[in-house]
């Protein structure tokens, strides 16, 4: 597992790689919620990825490590948690008989993120993407109540999950330390002069009212004896 591990690790920063030249400062209202996926996130520490870095480039980079991880804990599921299983297969089955489904099928740099934008004070959304998917969700009938025993088993099975989810998480961040150098250089050459311009073109309009540009015409008025 360790190898197929450090091998898909190297794919998907390979893959983060060549997106990365793609990416453009965004021009919309920044939201005010932090992502849950990214703030704080062990794995850009362990990729080298700061807390400065724009948002939009640390999303694209953990949410390809989570896919590894989800997938991992999949296989771990089907082999070893039949309850968990049967579980998400119902859940599965649910979800597929939605009429609506905007959150998948997204490309990585989008999977995750808000569907609809921070409301404006004011001006109400006549809809949302998130509400027409509550309303679609609401026509699917409940997943059958679970007995006492399932239950019990259920959160056990949970629990063993998280657990495996933990162990793979802690080894893929030890995969990323030997990719931080190449990670760090793709972001200093196209992300920080990005970033850079976007600063001096904010320095240059906030000093154009004070540059004296407005009174070179003005009449100089009378010279001092």
């Amino acid at each position: 597992m360790e190898r197929s591990l450090e091998t898909q690790v190297s794919q998907a920063v390979d893959a983060w790689l060549r997106w990365l030249p793609r990416w453009e400062p965004a021009t919309h209202r920044g939201r005010v919620a932090p992502c849950r996926r990214c703030f704080g996130s062990p794995i850009l520490s362990s990729a080298g990825v700061g807390a400065d870095v724009p948002h939009g480039v640390q999303h694209g980079l953990s949410i390809r490590m989570k896919g590894i991880v989800d997938q991992a804990v999949a296989e771990y599921t089907a082999k070893n948690l039949p309850t968990l299983q049967a579980e998400l297969d119902q859940q599965a089955a649910r979800n597929r008989s939605r009429s609506y489904r905007p959150g998948e099928g997204l490309e990585p740099e989008f999977e995750g993120m808000p569907m609809d934008p921070d409301p404006i004070p004011g001006a109400p959304f006549l809809f949302t993407i998130a509400g027409l998917a509550q309303e679609a969700d609401a026509d699917v009938p409940e997943l059958p109540p679970l007995s006492a025993e399932a239950k019990s088993a259920l959160r056990q099975e949970v629990g063993l999950a998280d657990d495996y989810a933990n162990m793979v998480g802690r080894e893929l961040c030890a995969i990323l330390l030997h990719h931080r150098l190449r990670v760090q250089a793709a972001i200093a050459q196209h992300v920080e002069p990005q970033i850079e311009a976007m600063l001096a073109e904010l320095t240059r309009s906030l000093d154009a009212p004070f540059d004296g540009s407005a009174d070179r015409g003005a009449d100089p008025g009378p010279s001092a004896p």
